[in-house]
């Protein structure tokens, strides 16, 4: 890592400010972000959306399953970030077997559903440790912060509930005049194809929007600890004072 070359100013923070710090990340480098994620985004969506034939339940399913994978994309474009650099469609298409490929079962499986997983997802992309080196690396990181990684990610889970019930609400609160029972009673009672693809639009416009601030804040956390662990922040200061 060339500590020297980073654009953010590390210091040792609470890791809810270091959460922040990857909001801030994000919105600094929105062009970037979604310019970049959305495609592969719309294509997963798209896909997912072709399986509603299958069974109404499973467009939202497969967004859901997925998640771990447009997230790399996303961490891609935020280790840019954090040194200044733009990402456009064409780098990360450059990279893409680096970026998208290896570790498929594990991304998709028990990592699915690790409680801090964009808190330690830069210790397998980024730093590319595997097997025992990766199993010290993940305790080292985690010692003493779990329950703050743990936190941040059943909060992006709640946001994620909420905002899906309030695109889901618009349908109601723009219904005619007296029909907003039945308009709820049809989105929730029926089966049909229609109404399963609605479910899983919006389900998918709220990851769209919510995924790269959750894979920030993991990664802002992550860059903090190390500036806990391996005292980044004064490395930085001591380079940028002797240029």
């Amino acid at each position: 890592m060339q500590v020297d070359g980073l654009a953010i100013v590390l210091r040792p923070r609470p890791m809810a400010e270091a959460a922040d710090l990857g909001a801030t990340l994000v919105r600094r480098h929105a062009r970037s972000v979604w310019g970049t994620y959305l495609p592969v985004h719309a294509v997963v969506v798209a896909l997912a959306l072709c399986t509603v034939e299958i069974a109404g339940w499973l467009p939202g399913l497969v967004i859901f399953w997925l998640k771990p994978w447009l997230d790399r994309s996303l961490l891609f474009v935020l280790s840019r970030a954090v040194f200044g650099e733009g990402t456009r469609w064409r780098d990360l298409w450059a990279r893409r077997r680096q970026v998208w490929g290896g570790q498929w079962l594990r991304t998709l499986l028990w990592r699915r559903f690790s409680p801090w997983r964009s808190f330690t997802q830069a210790i397998d992309q980024l730093e590319g440790q595997r097997g025992s080196a990766r199993r010290k690396r993940r305790a080292q990181l985690l010692h003493g912060r779990r329950g703050a990684a743990g936190c941040m990610q059943l909060v992006f889970a709640h946001v994620e509930m909420a905002l899906y019930l309030c695109v889901m609400s618009l349908l109601v609160w723009f219904a005619p005049e007296g029909d907003a029972r039945e308009v709820m009673n049809w989105l929730l009672a029926s089966e049909g194809t229609v109404e399963s693809l609605l479910v899983a639009t919006a389900y998918a416009l709220v990851v769209g929007l919510l995924e790269p601030f959750y894979v920030a804040a993991g990664f802002a956390m992550y860059l903090n600890r190390r500036v806990e662990l391996e005292a980044w922040d004064i490395e930085q200061e001591f380079r940028h004072g002797f240029r």
